[in-house]
This record gives structure tokens, C-alpha cells and sequence, in this order.
């Protein structure tokens, strides 16, 4: 695929986001019902509609490209370890904080080739950001109808290190990981916007010591990468996609100055 190609692909993943974000806001705006899914995490009318519209959409894209979901994950492994290429979709990313009202939460749509996202689109239906990521091309970060703006990680790090951590999932352990840091600061944010303040240059590193999907984190991966950052387990190793039946992450390290030992923190 073409450099023209892949730019106009992405183009037509962020529109589709921008739209299952509307679809999100007219649930989000009035009373809604939530209930829970078999792990008990919480479900509600706008993570259907908008997992309907990207499934919709994308097929008419690209006929030819699965789609797995986290509405729809239930294919067998043997099946799509079989796959080339994939989208990832999460339609809601953050119905925790969907369901508390404070607007952090997004719309992550990824392509995968092989085992690394290699596009992303990461859309906060609230503000009306969008964050798109094409590896080896760049990062941009588009507020409603204004151009894209290029991003970039922020290298070297910030003195105090910001430090991004989970607004639903705070740890006593990552508190005791961070202590060789010394002074440093902490940002709770929920959703894909934590990968999202790092890739646009705003935080210096994400340790996600916790449970997390794939669809959770392929987007704002593609996101990271293509504007210079890295995702690696705790063994410093890249983090993969579709090469296990589950789809939980391992543990993992967000950050943008490669020129430091984070992992060290964590062992």
C-alpha cells in the first residue's frame, strides 16, 4: 500500500471514529441504562451504537479486513491467527468513566498487521479530539473541523518525570515502583488518553501494572509509536497483538525517552 494509500486510510478511520463519537454523545447527553457484562464490567446503549457503526463502516472500507471487536470477540483463535491483517476495535474505551460523566473516554479504532497496530485513531467524542497514528509516518492530533497538528513524543523527559497513571485502576504498587524517582508528578486520567498525553509530548511515562485488552490499547499504541514512543512488557520486550487465545495484556511500560532505564523501576 502506497504512502497516498495509507494516508487516505487513515483519514477515513478518524472520520468514522468522529462519527461513533457522535453516536456516543446522544446517549451520553440523556438518562441511560448501564448493565454488566459476564467479567461485570459495565455495558451500555453507546458502546452498541457505536461498535455498530464502525463495524458498518469499516466493512464498506475494507471489505476484506476482519474485524474483531470487543462486542464482538468471540472468534476462535485458530481462526484468527490465520489473519494478515485486522482492525481492533474498542467502540467505548473507558464506560467507567462514561458512566461517571467526565468526558474520559474515547473511541479506539487500530489496524493490525501481523502482531503490532500499525494505524490508529483514538477519538474523545467530548472534546472532539482526534488523535491519528500511521508508524513510520507520524502522529496528529485534530481538535473538531481545525487541520491536524503534527505530534511528537518529548524527548528528553521532564525534570520532575510526569508520571500518567489510571483514574479507574490506581495501584499502592506502581506508588512503590515510582519511589526511585524522587520528585515527581502524577496526572489520573482515564481511557486511551493516558497513551494520548504522552504521544502529544504532555506526560513522560504510563506503567500499566494491571489488567488490560487488546482493544484497550491497540489505537493509542499505533498512536505512541508513530510519534515516538515505545510499549514494552516488563521484560522489555515490544507488546504483541493476536498471538495468544487471550486477549489480555501483560503488564507493560509506556514512554517516550528511550535514553533512560524505565523498566528498571518495575523489576
Amino acid at each position: 500500500m502506497s504512502d497516498q494509500e495509507l494516508a487516505s486510510l487513515a483519514a477515513a478511520v478518524s472520520d468514522i471514529a468522529v462519527a461513533a463519537g457522535h453516536a456516543i454523545l446522544e446517549v451520553y447527553r440523556q438518562d441511560f441504562e448501564v448493565t454488566q457484562k459476564e467479567d461485570q464490567s459495565p455495558l451500555t446503549q453507546a458502546d452498541l451504537a457505536s461498535h455498530r457503526i464502525i463495524r458498518d463502516a469499516l466493512a464498506q472500507l475494507t471489505p476484506s479486513v476482519p474485524l474483531l471487536s470487543e462486542e464482538s470477540a468471540e472468534i476462535d483463535f485458530a481462526i484468527r491467527a490465520a489473519w494478515p491483517q485486522y482492525w481492533l476495535v474498542d467502540p467505548l474505551d473507558g464506560t467507567k468513566e462514561f458512566v461517571n460523566r467526565n468526558g474520559e473516554f474515547t473511541v479506539n479504532i487500530a489496524l493490525v498487521r501481523g502482531s503490532r497496530p500499525v494505524l490508529g485513531a483514538v477519538h474523545v467524542p467530548v472534546t472532539g479530539v482526534t488523535y491519528v497514528g500511521l508508524v513510520g509516518h507520524g502522529a496528529t492530533r485534530q481538535v473538531a473541523d481545525s487541520q491536524p497538528e503534527p505530534i511528537r513524543v518529548q524527548v528528553p523527559c521532564a525534570d520532575p518525570v510526569r508520571v500518567v497513571g489510571s483514574r479507574s485502576h490506581a495501584s499502592p504498587r506502581l506508588a512503590q515502583c515510582l519511589e526511585p524517582l524522587g520528585d515527581y508528578e502524577l496526572v489520573s486520567m482515564g481511557s486511551s488518553l493516558k497513551f494520548c498525553l504522552l504521544a502529544e509530548g504532555k506526560a513522560d511515562l504510563y506503567p500499566r501494572l494491571g489488567p488490560t485488552s487488546e482493544w484497550d490499547t491497540a489505537a493509542a499504541h499505533a498512536v505512541v509509536v508513530a510519534a515516538g514512543g515505545q510499549i514494552v512488557t516488563l521484560e522489555g520486550r515490544p507488546l504483541q497483538y493476536n498471538q495468544k487465545a487471550s486477549f489480555l495484556n501483560p503488564d507493560f511500560v509506556v514512554f517516550a525517552d528511550a535514553g533512560r532505564d524505565w523498566i528498571a523501576l518495575f523489576r
